[in-house]
């Protein structure tokens, strides 16, 4: 937990910080009502210790103005006064406890168990409001129902290894490329996982500066950089005790990659521009569509941190290899958007069908969502039809993330079997197991690699 104290007794302060870091906690320290109040404003505390009297302040005029704002807030009264009416002027103030002075080390002990158990029992709370939030935000944004049951047995596999996964505490990689639905997973295993009543915190390793990105996960003290203006603390601490989604975690700056490797294995961090060293105990999900092998290879990503991260890896097969999946997502698409726009839209005219079927789908899930989407709102009829469904110009490119050729592209046949040959034989263990699934014999599959210039 993260502490204040408040007390004008020097000797007070002292005791109870070294009391509560005794018991591995953060401890800050203030000597009058005015340092509280803009260390309040400045950041947030899991249990304040508040003193009755602070010379001619009252301690329980500062409880009131703190409850105002978060009655959440956990704080203890000190007070040399003890009586019952004390007790209950504290409780109405919204006291979570007091201790009368002078008090011993087991008595602050208790204190800490007590409202380490109130802040679980609060987490569990905010969580289920949180969900509920989601939930409704899910709505609003039109968001498809997840569908986590496959026919397609390279998908049946991964999700089965997933989900075993979910309940042990093992690092977990999803590889895949963009709009496979790697999130979505990500936070269904943390669903399944031992870990569902403890935080899920997600964090974009793309979407911020190295600078930005590093306080972001870690936090940062005021002055720790150009607009650090308060203490703030980051993902790692917000996820404490929970699961920390790393999103895109290839696109992580290289200067940051030994201190998640440090979290990871010694369980430790520091927030930027401070030297106290901090425990974290959070579970790591990390998903990235990059070849981090190729990355490791390149130097742009640590061999020791993708081994760390890489315990229990699944690949998620792109949407156009997962052809007895694909109808199944969009009668799911077609049936969710239908009943939020109130349409009667029975399925898809025979043309419609041949598109959605023999389309490359680049961007996966999220494009077939948006084109299914967009299709239900203009479709005029009780089918879709062809001519509702995005012209080529209005399409995504047919490449995938590394700029490889996919079905539908305007490439050659040439180019689209070598492609094919080359990610089969790149998947399965020995070139008898390629020839088998490509369906010619060995010698035949020598001459082609041959032909193609593959090693």
């Amino acid at each position: 937990m993260d502490i204040l104290i408040v007390d004008d007794e020097e000797s007070i302060r002292t005791s109870t910080r070294m009391a509560v870091e005794a018991e591995d906690h953060y401890a800050e320290t203030a000597d009058s009502l005015e340092v509280a109040r803009k260390r309040l404003r400045e950041e947030k505390f899991d249990l304040l210790f508040l003193d009755l009297r602070l010379g001619d302040d009252d301690g329980l005029e500062l409880l009131k103005e703190i409850h105002q704002k978060n009655p959440h807030q956990l704080a203890v009264i000190f007070t040399a006064y003890a009586s019952i009416e004390t007790a209950v002027k504290a409780t109405k103030a919204g006291a979570f406890d007091y201790l009368s002075k002078p008090f011993t080390t087991d008595q602050i002990r208790g204190i800490l168990f007590k409202a380490q158990k109130a802040l679980k029992t609060q987490g569990e709370i905010q969580n289920l409001e949180n969900t509920v939030v989601e939930l409704k935000s899910e709505v609003s944004r039109h968001s498809p129902p997840a569908r986590f049951d496959s026919s397609d047995p390279m998908m049946q596999g991964a999700l089965d290894t997933l989900f075993r996964a979910a309940k042990t505490p093992a690092s977990i990689l999803i590889l895949g490329e963009s709009g496979t639905g790697k999130s979505v997973i990500a936070r269904s295993i943390h669903e399944n996982s031992h870990l569902a009543d403890k935080p899920f915190v997600t964090i974009s390793c793309p979407s911020l500066s190295k600078e930005l990105l590093e306080s972001e996960l870690f936090g940062h003290v005021k002055g720790a950089f150009t607009g650090a203006i308060k203490d703030k603390f980051g993902k790692v601490h917000a996820a404490d005790g929970g699961t920390l989604f790393l999103d895109e975690i290839g696109e992580l700056p290289i200067e940051i990659q030994p201190k998640l490797l440090r979290l990871l294995q010694e369980r430790e961090y520091e927030r930027l521009g401070e030297n106290k060293t901090r425990k974290s105990n959070v579970r790591i999900i990390a998903a990235t569509n990059r070849d981090l092998k190729k990355s490791v290879s390149a130097g742009e990503f640590r061999e020791d941190l993708y081994y760390r991260i890489n315990v229990i890896s699944v690949e998620l097969p792109p949407l156009r290899a997962r052809k007895s999946d694909l109808m199944n997502f969009a009668n799911d698409y077609l049936d969710y958007f239908s009943k939020q726009i109130g349409r009667n839209i029975t399925g898809f005219s025979e043309k419609g069908l041949e598109f959605i079927q023999t389309y490359g789908w680049p961007g996966n899930l999220r494009e077939l969502r948006n084109v299914i989407e967009r299709a239900t709102i203009l479709c005029i009829g009780k089918t879709i039809d062809r001519k509702d469904l995005p012209t080529s110009e209005m399409l995504a490119p047919q490449e995938d993330d590394s700029g490889v050729v996919v079905p539908g592209a305007d490439v050659t046949i040439d180019e689209l079997e070598s492609e094919h040959i080359k990610r089969v034989v790149e998947r399965v263990e020995n070139l008898q197991n390629a020839a088998r699934i490509l369906g010619i014999d060995k010698a035949t599959l020598y001459r082609k690699r041959k032909k193609m210039n593959m090693t």
